[in-house]
């Protein structure tokens, strides 16, 4: 017996001691017994995904008080995180980067020794009293290629519980995987909890990744996001790993669309948490692989991807029964399903934009709740919080692909990048080339801040590819190592942006419906087969009228008036040029490392709008490059 097995053995029951040592690594039993000398752990549960394991974390989540089944309908519980623990902290968030080494400068890092030290305080003793639950999981489908090994130890049963929804199994993969030692760590502690089980000391909230040793460090949180170590943050990891091997992980939804005679074509997005990535993964009639982190391998000169996950955890706002009728049956009829700071009344739960009216009183992330409540700052609570989320696995959806868990993956046709851009890019438009795509519409990126991360709403900011507040490499190297992974591909998949949220240039409205996005699916799905034409414009390949009006009516039964495409598809020069000029600016401020190329395609589609500018205008129609 090893010695790091044997010191674990008093806090381990007869049982236990025996799942944990049929792991034939000393390097687990290691991270396992040096977290429980620093947490100081009552007893350790190692969960092996047996279903009375299973079971057993479900009933613990309740039985604590950190889930409530006060929900009318089988199977659904609800979670209350504090409300100063509502989203994923930037701020608190910080990579330990060893001295003489700098990241990014967009990046939070702090002196590798010194972040260690501070958290490690921080978790000195947090355990006590508690059990310590194990878990293992398997990112990316079991006994595949694309397969990374993750072990997480937490004191927080929500968490453990919420693991069995979003992941793969793992318990089996590390036993067979022997003396193996290549896999990610995440220790994490909810701290001290209040009486209503939430995270008592906000403040002290620590997330930090310590890349040199793969773990990661979570505690006073219980938000999923910063406290389920293999969504965002083993994310982190994951990318830095991708970068060493010559591979990709991408914040990426992955979908299957139909086209003419039943043909499916896969497509990756990339779109910034509440971009409307979720609800693009769940069109009614595709079929959905995943909705948030995927794995993108070249496997004989294709890019084949895998849903790194085996669940969702989206955000609930706007969820309603007629824009998203898969996930809204899901959440109405019996079934394992977490929600998390909704409002519950009557044993029914309530969401902002839910489309039903919504109770005057009730129970929410504040404790009892009731019409025109204030906060702290005297601020009006609202009946949910805007990030209000749901857990479910992705088997409980009808549209789940049946590729989900194909250890080879699914070769990808399309790859989109969307963001709230309100004022420049038009719906939906197709690359040039695999580089004009990757630098124009994934490194050029921008969004609005919202919600799902803390701090203030609306402000423009670039968000690269989707993935700079994950990043753990330079963010050019990011750049570069996209570019490099297309020239190696026989086959690229084609580059599209999409824009949800582009307003009237007058009125400031809205032009896109939340259902057109459907549209603008099925038309990139007939341009990968090259079965519709397109229009040059200085941004990109644009659609005709009248394939969109055709679409319109075969995908969404309404017409589609000239009107709107004119008002959609105008490139509007002097709002490109600006962003142009932003993202420049963001890169040549934060980004030392950029490719020369990056610079080259962003002055080239300035020259293309500036000889369109002389030419027609400042506001060009579509028809105007017909």
């Amino acid at each position: 017996m090893n010695p790091y097995l044997e010191a674990l053995q008093p806090k381990l029951s007869p049982k236990d001691f025996e799942k944990l040592a049929a792991i034939d690594n000393p390097i687990v039993h290691e991270f396992i017994a040096k977290t429980s000398d620093l947490c100081h752990p009552e007893k350790i549960f190692i969960c092996s995904d047996a279903a009375e394991d299973i079971a057993y974390v479900r009933k613990q989540a309740i039985a604590c008080g950190e889930e409530q089944a006060i929900l009318t309908l089988q199977g659904h519980t609800v979670h209350f995180d504090g409300e100063k623990d509502q989203g994923r902290d930037r701020q608190n968030t910080k990579y330990l980067v060893p001295q003489g080494v700098s990241l990014s400068k967009a990046l939070n890092q702090m002196d590798r020794q010194e972040g260690l030290t501070e958290v490690r305080k921080e978790l000195r003793e947090l355990m006590i009293g508690k059990t310590m639950i194990v878990r293992f999981i398997s990112l990316g489908p079991r006994d595949s290629v694309f397969t990374i090994l993750g072990l997480q130890c937490t004191d927080s049963w929500y968490v453990a519980h919420s693991e069995d929804l979003l992941y793969r199994a793992g318990y089996d993969q590390f036993v067979k995987a022997g003396p193996k030692s290549d896999f990610l760590k995440v220790l994490h502690s909810a701290g001290n909890l209040t009486e209503e089980m939430v995270s008592a000391e906000p403040d002290k909230k620590r997330i930090y990744i310590d890349y040199m040793d793969n773990t990661i460090y979570s505690v006073n949180t219980q938000y999923a996001g910063n406290s389920v170590g293999f969504k965002k943050l083993a994310f982190r990891l994951a990318i830095r790993k991708a970068s060493i091997e010559g591979w990709l992980a991408e914040h990426m939804l992955l979908m299957g669309v139909y086209g003419p005679n039943k043909r499916k074509t896969y497509f990756a997005g990339a779109f910034p948490s509440a971009c409307g990535k979720t609800s693009t993964a769940m069109l009614p009639g595709e079929t959905i692989l995943g909705d948030d982190i995927a794995y993108i391998r070249e496997i004989d000169n294709v890019a084949r991807a895998v849903n790194v996950e085996n669940g969702i955890f989206g955000i609930i706002q706007d969820v309603n029964e007629r824009d998203d009728a898969l996930i809204w049956k899901v959440l109405t009829t019996p079934g394992e399903v977490v929600f998390s700071n909704i409002l519950v009344k009557d044993g029914k739960p309530y969401w902002l934009g839910m489309g039903k009216e919504l109770p005057k009183d009730g129970l929410n992330y504040t404790g009892q709740w009731f019409e025109g409540k204030k906060d702290e700052t005297g601020a009006e609570v609202p009946v949910a919080h805007k990030n209000a989320r749901y857990a479910v696995t992705l088997s409980a959806l009808e549209n789940v692909d049946p590729e989900l868990n194909n250890p080879n993956g699914v070769v990808l046709g399309g790859i989109m990048y969307g963001g709230r851009d309100v004022k420049a890019y038009v719906p939906v438009q197709q690359s040039y080339s695999w580089e004009h795509g990757i630098i124009a519409y994934g490194a050029s990126l921008e969004t609005e801040t919202t919600f799902a991360t803390i701090g203030k709403e609306g402000i423009p900011e670039i968000n690269m590819m989707s993935i700079q507040d994950f990043i753990s490499i330079p963010l050019g190297k990011n750049v570069g190592n996209n570019l490099d992974f297309g020239r190696k591909l026989k086959n690229q998949p084609i580059v599209f942006g999409v824009n949800y949220f582009l307003r009237g240039i007058e009125d400031g409205k809205y032009l896109n419906s939340p259902r057109d996005k459907h549209v603008w699916v099925k038309w990139m799905e007939l341009r990968v087969h090259n079965e519709v034409d397109a229009i040059k414009t200085p941004t990109g390949l644009i659609p005709k009228y009248d394939d969109l009006k055709k679409l319109f009516k075969e995908v969404l039964g309404k017409d589609y008036a000239k009107e709107d495409y004119i008002k959609q598809f105008t490139i509007r020069v002097p709002e490109n040029l600006s962003k142009i000029e932003r993202v420049s600016k963001f890169y040549q401020e934060n980004v030392t490392d950029i490719p020369l190329e990056m610079f080259g395609q962003l002055y080239m589609q300035r020259d293309r709008l500036l000889e369109a500018q002389k030419k027609y205008g400042d506001y060009i129609s579509p028809e105007k490059f017909q």
